[in-house]
C-alpha cells in the first residue's frame, strides 16, 4: 500500500514538473536595423528590405521578405514573433538593403532566437 502512494505521489511530481517547464512564455524575437549615412548620422525615411536567399530549387523566391522605413532616431524594426517557434534552433540570416533616394547601403543580420538582433547599416 506504502508502495503504491508512493508511486502516485512520484507520477504527480513528474507531472507537475513537466508541466511548468514546458509552459514557457515566448520572448519577442526582433531585428534592428540602425541606418546611418556617412558622417554616422541617423538616417530618417530609407527603406529597409530584410530578405533571405532561397535555397537551391526554390525557383528565385524569398524565404522572408519584409519591408518598413526608418524611424526618426534611423531605426527600422522587424518583428519575428509569428516566424520563430518556442524549441527552433535560431531564426534566419537575412540580406539587408537600404534605400535612400540615390544612397543606398547593404548588409547581413542573423536573426536569433528571443532577443533584439541588431545590425548597422551605412548607406552613400
Amino acid at each position: 500500500m506504502k508502495f503504491n502512494a508512493l508511486i502516485i505521489v512520484f507520477s504527480i511530481a513528474i507531472v507537475g514538473i513537466i508541466g511548468f517547464t514546458g509552459c514557457r512564455k515566448k520572448e519577442p524575437t526582433v531585428a534592428k536595423i540602425h541606418v546611418r549615412d556617412s558622417s554616422n548620422q541617423s538616417v530618417e525615411g530609407a527603406r529597409v528590405v530584410l530578405y533571405g536567399e532561397p535555397s537551391p530549387g526554390e525557383h528565385g523566391i524569398p524565404i522572408l521578405f519584409d519591408t518598413t522605413i526608418s524611424n526618426s532616431s534611423g531605426e527600422a524594426v522587424f518583428n519575428f514573433d509569428d516566424v520563430y517557434q518556442l524549441g527552433q534552433a535560431g531564426v534566419a540570416v537575412l540580406n539587408i538593403d537600404v534605400v535612400l533616394g540615390i544612397d543606398a547601403g547593404h548588409g547581413i543580420i542573423k536573426v536569433e532566437q528571443e532577443t533584439t538582433s541588431e545590425e548597422t547599416v551605412f548607406i552613400q
